[in-house]
């Protein structure tokens, strides 16, 4: 029986090349960002969610049921709440599918698929800086939609850039053909002369 703590069954430490990759990989996360993570989701759900321990380990402990996620997700919908079960479970693969219910709602929500961390990134703790990623895409389009869901500091995130659609008529779509652009360049006065292909061709 695999001591209570120890990740999957045959997951080792990692040499060579992966362990490469995974110190790269825990290279990007940021300590400073948990902090700002931390607050706004406490302040977000209020203080039944409590507050983790300092560090990557403590973050992703508090995180890892999936609970707190969904917690917080649903606070940002403003009418009905994406996520309707939320309930803390001993089994993983109960936690998993509690992590992926506010994957779904966080897409649902706006967060691009670019964004998204996979459910082991958390789960496992293979990469936390993905969590922080889209933790921090979901602040943004927070303070971006500006719903009145949105508590903490605006600062905290950066506001979204948000489509300025342009409607034409069909007139000035026409119109809009007829113009050579500038990148283009211009045929003015072009010919072939003084080009010169080479040596003509020599015939004996």
């Amino acid at each position: 029986m695999a001591a209570k703590g120890a990740g999957m069954a045959n997951k080792g430490p990692s040499y060579g090349m992966s362990r490469q990759v995974q110190d790269k990989i825990e290279s990007k996360y940021d300590t400073e960002l948990e902090q700002v993570l931390v607050e706004w989701i406490s302040r977000q759900c209020g203080a039944n969610v409590g507050r983790p321990e300092s560090g990557k380990l403590g973050f992703q402990a508090w995180l890892k049921d999936g609970c707190v996620l969904s917690e917080l997700i649903n606070t940002l919908f403003p009418g009905d709440k994406p996520v309707k079960k939320i309930q803390s479970s001993p089994m993983a693969f109960k936690q998993m599918e509690q992590i992926s219910q506010f994957l779904n709602a966080a897409e649902k929500y706006g967060v691009t698929k670019t964004d998204m961390f996979q459910t082991v990134d958390l789960w496992e703790g293979k990469d936390m800086a993905a969590v922080q990623r889209t933790l921090s895409a979901l602040g943004s389009l927070a303070v971006t939609k500006n719903e009145g869901t949105y508590q903490g500091d605006p600062n905290w995130f950066f506001k979204k850039s948000q489509e300025n659609r342009r409607d034409f008529t069909d007139d000035q779509m026409k119109a809009g053909k007829n113009v050579i652009g500038l990148q283009m360049g211009s045929n003015k006065g072009a010919s072939q002369e003084g080009m010169s292909y080479g040596r003509p061709r020599q015939i004996l």
